[in-house]
């Protein structure tokens, strides 16, 4: 599986992005599909994941503001960002996992993108 993440952007405070992560492979469907981030200093951390039923899991720093998604027809996986915060600044990382249930921690993932840079400012 090849992942490509794309999306990222400057935006101020309080504004919105939608992040992609488009998948090659024929088995998109079967992976749990997962967002990372990583400011920088700090350790890569758990953002969102995704199974192929569409049971999802967040981090509680992002519920009720990020949503993620999946279109298994286009082997591709979202992440809106809405009411964007300066601590949201980082690198995002798409990753995937061959499991039924969305992991949180990184090492569970088999699979990961190149980052795409999230730049929120106050």
């Amino acid at each position: 599986v090849q992942l490509q993440a794309s999306g990222g952007g400057l935006v101020q405070a309080g504004g919105s992005l939608r992040l992609s992560c488009a998948a090659s492979g024929r088995t998109f469907s079967t992976y749990v599909m997962g967002w990372f981030r990583q400011a920088p200093g700090k350790e890569r951390e758990f953002v969102a994941a995704i199974n192929w039923a569409g049971i999802k899991k967040y981090a509680g720093s992002v519920k009720g503001r990020f949503t993620i998604s999946r279109d298994n027809a286009k082997n591709t996986m979202y992440l809106q960002m809405n009411s964007l915060k300066p601590e949201d600044t980082a690198v995002y990382f798409c990753a995937a996992e061959f499991s039924s249930s969305p992991g949180t921690r990184s090492v569970e993932y088999d699979y990961w993108g190149q980052g795409t840079q999230v730049t929120v400012s106050s």
